[in-house]
């Protein structure tokens, strides 16, 4: 099982940017939970964003309430739009999944299934 990021990248502040996060090499139906975590210079890695791919529900860490949307495409494919970019948005993102229905943003340790992390830049 793998999870493919795409997206991020560097732009100015006020600017907007998308991630998209897919699970691979997965058969089943089953939903899974789904987070993207950020990590900045010097700091510890913090969730952003959760969703279930099975539901609607989502969930949001309060620096991007408003800003950020989560939101998914199928049971193995969420995207995370970011808009209103600050300067402080700049770190690594990285995508997290486990299956799971019982979802929010969990603790980076419940999360099995890691994406290889993509950078943004917010200048």
């Amino acid at each position: 099982v793998q999870l493919v990021e795409s997206g991020g990248g560097s732009v100015q502040a006020g600017g907007s940017l998308r991630l998209s996060c897919s699970v691979a090499g997965y058969t089943t139906s089953s939903g899974w939970c789904m987070a993207v975590f950020r990590q900045a210079l010097g700091q510890e890695r913090e969730g952003v964003a959760a969703a279930y791919t099975g539901g609607a529900n989502t969930y949001y860490t309060d620096s991007v309430k408003g800003r950020f949307t989560i939101s998914r495409d199928d049971d193995t494919t969420v995207h995370l739009q970011m808009n209103s970019l600050r300067p402080e948005d700049t770190a690594m993102y990285y995508c997290a999944a486990v299956r799971i229905s019982w979802c929010y943003l969990r603790d980076e340790r419940d999360f099995d299934v890691w994406g290889q992390g993509t950078q943004v830049t917010v200048s």
